[in-house]
Order: structure tokens, then C-alpha cells, then sequence
């Protein structure tokens, strides 16, 4: 024997960090001279005996068994030079078994690889940590490699090895802290965890930080899966399209989803659509309605439900709930095939406290601050990425690239902006840390922000970055050359807040809150603005869309509902609603329960949902409503004074088309049939949107398709008419010439 019964202990014991030092084969010193001594540790092998692959008289070198928990032994006296070998095996039940020895095989990860990664300048570090199908010199297997700095030691676990960390420990490599191991002979759909040993001696499961797919809740293991192959896309038109529309002057009109509750399968458990069944449903419902793009909620693993995706512990993986990640591919390709975007909720804000994932994850604070007053979220119970790490950062910048790269996404809403950007956010005083100016601005979080940002749009032309940033921070959708965040667009959280709050007034009270309608336009060209009705303003006893209206009967709601969607489609800035609330539906959202479709029986709903699908249709065609959004000159009030009639009229005009729309909206339930408003043209304008047709399910009162303009100067203009305004309505009127 020649391995030292400390060295044996040790290794019984599992407290070996270089298993490679001991395991496979090494240059030895044997009373003849130089020889080999080859080692193996085992489970479920009586006997053992190294097979020389290379010779001609195919040797085999029988092994001593040194421990009962099978450790192997065989000194090697007339050879010098390594040669290639198996290890074959006899199990108790006679069987024979034959396979190449992990601890043969050199590093998978080079010199490069870690340097990059411990700048958190490697990018693509995703195609190298986690768990990779490789091919290494001829033989196939699964390449592991996770980061653990502060571990003791690492082993990768699972069915294979009947999760029993003792028999394949990883190796670490230098001073990087990613540890690694190849096994030959693993394939696709191996569940496998790590089991690390922390500082303090106590052994944590963890699953795989970098994984790509997981099994369900409550063993959450992750699954080897090759992200990277096994799906042939044919989207390739659509990607060339998206690289030319780098522009945010187009069409955006935004469905948000949530995966699980859209529709479900009643006749079937009430189960959710799986990825492949939802595709071709949600592609022919967003086509008839004119949505651009899809924003699904996160969709990336999570083990509760009821967090709707926000508490991320696979941030690799698409959830299982919906099937494969090939599945998932599929769904997208096919909105793509189908001419629509996807775009991505993305978390990198936080991280729940699971203790199968991050939290903790080598027995240290290793991708959270160690600080509470840095590294907990007290509103959410989550805890906050240390940004200032450069493992963490570049674990969170290949996430980003990951979801681009292998999924194709067409865009990333990053969820919770507010909260990265200020050390104070939610917290008291003396419950948070200044930064190293004294200030309360998260520096490291920013400069994480512009970096993801530059390398999206560099990599991915065409791709959108769009912030959930609800405070008045300066430059979120400027780029970062201009001193800005980087972002393309941002979700505008006060107009949402002012609009809900003017419809949810009695339409007596509204002439005392009719700057609720204008106030918007003081800052609307400061940033890039997404008008958003999300999931957030549905859930949590807020009400539905339909009851936050200030109105009786249902009947009466919806005739507010489609007033507001009518104000909220002519206004400048790209569109987001929440599904459900594109059809008025009555109660809240839920996430565990079907949108209700029956509603779409009665026309208080589905006239909701014929008004959104032709604005919708209006916005895409019509230049004017989606070309300029973003310059101050398609804009013009004719007349935002008018609060004793809570009535409230403007212009949108495309400069270089010259197309001229005029908006109307009179939110009492007055009918006023002859209200002048001074129009910028003379001649003929249709009336191209009317909120309470008919048709809607409105009383059908309105200006019988259009309106003769006469020069007549009304507020401010050299041209009026009288118009007849519908009760609570919305009207669009568009210039079609003398």
C-alpha cells in the first residue's frame, strides 16, 4: 500500500479538497524503480482491475481493495509512461462492468476561462460552470464545474452514485474557487445536485447555480440538459428582422402573460398549458388583437407558485412546470414564425432564501452581501446580490446573455430596478449602509446595470432592455454614453398611477382632478415611457381593471374602461396590459385559476376586448401614434383646461408623413352635442375610434363617421367645429384631406 493511512482516512472521511492527488494514476517510486500506482474509489464492486486500453495483449492489472467502502489500490512496478485504461469491475450480483476513470481525464476549464470569470469579464461563463454534455478525448460524459470559494470540499451527487458525496469529489483549480470533474458515461436527464462541506464543517445539498433544467418541487435536483443543442430554430428571418429595428420609433404594444393562469385545461385537472399547447393558442389571440409582443412573467425556475415566478432559484432554467427547455425553445420559435416578440421578466434584483440554492452557498455570504443592512430585502424576505462581487456580477451578466443566446428572447423587463438603485430603498434610517460618498446611490448595482445594457445592445441588435423603475431617477432609457442607465424604455409608474387614480373619481369629483389627465406631459419626453396596466395593479385587493372604475353597474364600468383604454392608446408611448384586462374581466387576477373567457359571452367584455383589438390596430398602422413617440413635436394640447367638464382634447401628428389625429375625451356622463374644439386643418376628419359605439357596447352617440371642419379659430387654432362628445368616452378623429 502505498497511499498513507491518513491519507486513506482522510479520503474515507470525505475531507480530501484534491481528490485528483490521490484518485486515477500517478507516477510512483517501486523498489525495481519507477512505476505507476492507479487508485479508484468505488461503490458496488467486489473486485477491480485496471484495463490497459492501448496494448495489443489488452493487460489487466488486478486491484487491492484497501476499505470496505471500496477503495482501490494497484502499484504498476514495470512501467513508467501513463497509458490509457478502464476500470473494469465485478458487482455482488456477478455483473461486469466496464468504464473510463473520471480522475483520468485533465481539466475541462483552461487558465483563460477562470481568469475571465474571476474579472467577471467572461460572458459566456454559462457554457462553462454548471453541468456540460462533453466529449473528452473520445469519451463521452457530463463536465461539472461550480463556484465554492470557501468550501472544504465539493462532490457532484446523484442517482448515479446513489447521491453519497464520498464517491465523485471535485477538484479545485488554483485560486479561481470553481471546482470540476468530468464523468464519462453520464448522458441527458441525470438528476445530480453538490454536495459542498462548508467552513464549519456542516454538509449543504445545493443545486446547480448554473443548471439548466430541474426536477419538481420538493427535491428541486437539477437535471443535465444541453441548452445549447438538441433544437433546430427557424426564426432566422425574424432574427435578421429584429437586428434592422434597433429603433425604439416602432410599433410596440405589449400582451404581459402569466404562463400558468392564461388558460387552462378544466377537463384535465385544471392543469396549465404546457409550452408546446400554448403556443399556437396565444399566437392566434395576440394576432386577432394586434399585439407586437408578448412580456411573459419570469418564467425562469422557481419553486412557489405563489410567487409568480419573482423568487428565482434556477435562473438558467425555464421552468418544468411547462416541460423542457427544448419545449421552451419551441414556443418561442413559433412566436417568431408567427411574427411576434418575446420579451422576458428578468430578476436579477434579489433571490429567495431556499436553502437548496444561493443563499449561503459555500457555508459563506457568497452571492449575497453578508450585511443585512446590504443584503436583505425586508419587504420581500429575499436577500440582494453583492453586484460588487465579480463572480456574482458576471453570474448575472451571462444570465442575461443566456436567455438571448440559447432562448432567442426578444427582450428583458428587469423586474424591481428601484430597489438595486438606492441603498435605502424601503428602509429606515440607520437601516442601510451609505455608499463610499456618503450617498445613498448603490454604485455597484449601477455600474452592473449599464454593463448588462452595453453588452445586450452589442451582442443582440435589436434586442430591448426595459426598466420597472418607479422613482424619478434621471436617464434610466438614455444611453449610457449620454450618462444614462442604458436602458430603451421605462415603465411609466406615475402616469399609471395618476390615470387610475383620475377613473377610480366619481365623474362628479374629476374637475378637481383633472391634472391627474395632464400632469404627464411636464415630464413624458424625459424618458422613453412604456404605458403600463401590469399584473400588479390587478392582484393584492387592488380590484380588476374593470372595478376600479367609478361607476355602478357593470355596464357603466365598462363604458369608463374603454374611455381610459381609448386615452391611454392615443397618448404618446409604447403599450403594456396585463391579459384579462384586455377584455374587462371582473375579479382579480389569479394565479392558480383560469382567466375567466366566459365573460367574452356578454358585450360589456367583449366590447372591451374589440376596442383594444382595433386601437391596437390603429396604433401598429397609424405612424403618427407610434413613429414619433418619443419626440415632442408629435404632441399638442389643443385644450387641457377644461375641468368643469372634465373634457380634455389633443393633437398626435406624424412630421414627416403629415398625418394629423386629433383625440377627444369627455369623462362625464354627459352627452354634449355641440362642443367646439379648434382642430389644426380644414376639410374632412373621419372619426376613426369612438369608444361608445355601439359596437362596443356604448350608447352609439358620436359625429356619424366624421366631421366637416370650418374656419372658425377655437383654442388657439385657425379651424374648429362643434362636435358631439359621447358620455364617458374617448374619440380619435383623423384629417383624410379638403
Amino acid at each position: 500500500m502505498i497511499i498513507t493511512k491518513n491519507e486513506l482516512n482522510a479520503f474515507l472521511d470525505a475531507r480530501v479538497a484534491a481528490p485528483h492527488d490521490l484518485l486515477g494514476m500517478h507516477a510512483c517510486q517501486t523498489p525495481t524503480g519507477p512505476g505507476l500506482v492507479v487508485r479508484a474509489f468505488l461503490q458496488r464492486a467486489e473486485s477491480c482491475e485496471v484495463f490497459d486500453v492501448e496494448s495489443a495483449e489488452r493487460r489487466t492489472y488486478p486491484m487491492k481493495r484497501l476499505a470496505k467502502e471500496g477503495f482501490f489500490e494497484v502499484v504498476i512496478p514495470d512501467r513508467a509512461q501513463h497509458f490509457r485504461y478502464r476500470l473494469r469491475i465485478e458487482t455482488p450480483t456477478r455483473e461486469i462492468r466496464q468504464f473510463f476513470d473520471p480522475y483520468s481525464f485533465l481539466p475541462t476549464l483552461g487558465d483563460q476561462d477562470l481568469y475571465l470569470f474571476a474579472e467577471g469579464n467572461e460572458n459566456y461563463i454559462h457554457n462553462k460552470l454548471g453541468a456540460h454534455l462533453r466529449v473528452v478525448e473520445g469519451v463521452p460524459g457530463v463536465a461539472f464545474a461550480v463556484w465554492a470559494p470557501n468550501a472544504k470540499r465539493v462532490s457532484v451527487v446523484g442517482n448515479f452514485n446513489t447521491w453519497d458525496g464520498r464517491y465523485h469529489p471535485m477538484r479545485t483549480l488554483g485560486t479561481s474557487g470553481v471546482w470540476e470533474l468530468f464523468i464519462p458515461g453520464l448522458s441527458q436527464g441525470e438528476l445530480y445536485k453538490f454536495e459542498i462541506l462548508a467552513a464549519d464543517d456542516s454538509i449543504r445539498l445545493k443545486s446547480d447555480p448554473y443548471g439548466t433544467y430541474f426536477e419538481s418541487p420538493p427535491n428541486n435536483a437539477s437535471i443535465v440538459w444541453d441548452a445549447d443543442a438538441g433544437y433546430t430554430w427557424h426564426d432566422e428571418g425574424w432574427l435578421k428582422k429584429r437586428a434592422g429595428h434597433h429603433t425604439t420609433d416602432r410599433a410596440i404594444s405589449i400582451y404581459e402573460v402569466h404562463f400558468g393562469s392564461w388558460r387552462r385545461l378544466l377537463e384535465d385537472n385544471n392543469r396549465p398549458l404546457s409550452y408546446r399547447e400554448m403556443a399556437p393558442l396565444l399566437a392566434d389571440y395576440v394576432i386577432e388583437m394586434g399585439f407586437t409582443h408578448i412580456e411573459v412573467m419570469p418564467l425562469a425556475e422557481h419553486p412557489f407558485d405563489g410567487s409568480w415566478g419573482y423568487q428565482v432559484t434556477g435562473f438558467f432554467a425555464p421552468t418544468h412546470r411547462f416541460g423542457t427547455p427544448d419545449d421552451f425553445k419551441f414556443f418561442v420559435d413559433y412566436m417568431h414564425q408567427r411574427g411576434i416578440g418575446v420579451i422576458m421578466d428578468w430578476v436579477p434584483a434579489h433571490f429567495p432564501r431556499d436553502s437548496f440554492a444561493l443563499e449561503h452557498f459555500d457555508g459563506t455570504h457568497l452571492y449575497e452581501h453578508a450585511d443585512p443592512r446590504q443584503g436583505a430585502h425586508q419587504d420581500w424576505g429575499t436577500l440582494i446580490f453583492n453586484y460588487g462581487r465579480n463572480e456574482v456580477r458576471g453570474f448575472l451578466v451571462a444570465n442575461a446573455v443566456a436567455w438571448l443566446e440559447r432562448y432567442h428572447i426578444d427582450g428583458l423587463r428587469v423586474d424591481a430596478v428601484a430597489s438595486m438603485l438606492y441603498l435605502d430603498y424601503s428602509r429606515k434610517e440607520g437601516e442601510w449602509i451609505p455608499n463610499r460618498y456618503g450617498g445613498r446611490e448603490n454604485l455597484e448595482a449601477i455600474a452592473f446595470i449599464k454593463q448588462v445594457n452595453e453588452l445586450v445592445h452589442r451582442l443582440f441588435p435589436g434586442v430591448l432592455t426595459i426598466a420597472e423603475e418607479s422613482t424619478a431617477w434621471p436617464g434610466v432609457s438614455k444611453p449610457v454614453e449620454q450618462g444614462g442607465l442604458g436602458f430603451d424604455l421605462k415603465w411609466n409608474m406615475g402616469w399609471m398611477h395618476d390615470t387610475l387614480r383620475y377613473f377610480s373619481k366619481d365623474p362628479i369629483y374629476r374637475r378637481w382632478h383633472h391634472n391627474d389627465l395632464t400632469f404627464g406631459m411636464l415630464y413624458q419626453y424625459a424618458e422613453n415611457f412604456v404605458l403600463v396596466y401590469s399584473h400588479d395593479e390587478v392582484t393584492h385587493g387592488k380590484a380588476s381593471m374593470l372595478f376600479k372604475m367609478a361607476a355602478g353597474s357593470i355596464t357603466e364600468k365598462s363604458h369608463h374602461l374603454r374611455a381610459l383604454y381609448g386615452f391611454k392608446w392615443a397618448w404618446p408611448g409604447k403599450k403594456l396590459v396585463f391579459m384579462g384586462s384586455e377584455f374587462g374581466q371582473s375579479q382579480e387576477w389569479k394565479h392558480d385559476g383560469s382567466l375567466d373567457w366566459h365573460l367574452l359571452e356578454y358585450l360589456d367584455h367583449e366590447g372591451v376586448r374589440r376596442l383594444v383589438r382595433d386601437l391596437n390596430k390603429l396604433y401598429a398602422t397609424e405612424t403618427a401614434f407610434h413613429a414619433n413617440d418619443f419626440n415632442p413635436q408629435n404632441f399638442r394640447w389643443i385644450n387641457c383646461n377644461d375641468a368643469d367638464a372634465s373634457v380634455i382634447s389633443f393633437l398626435r401628428h406624424d412630421p414627416v408623413t403629415g398625418d394629423m389625429f386629433v383625440v377627444v375625451g369627455n369623462y362625464t356622463p354627459v352627452l354634449r352635442e355641440a362642443y367646439r374644439v379648434g382642430f389644426p386643418r380644414g376639410g374632412q376628419w373621419r372619426e376613426v375610434v369612438n369608444t361608445d359605439s355601439e359596437y362596443y357596447g356604448g350608447s352609439n352617440a358620436g359625429n356619424g363617421g366624421g366631421v366637416r371642419v370650418s374656419d372658425v379659430p377655437a383654442d388657439g387654432f385657425n379651424y374648429s367645429a362643434e362636435l358631439v362628445l359621447p358620455p364617458i368616452a374617448t374619440v380619435i378623429f383623423k384629417w383624410v384631406g379638403e
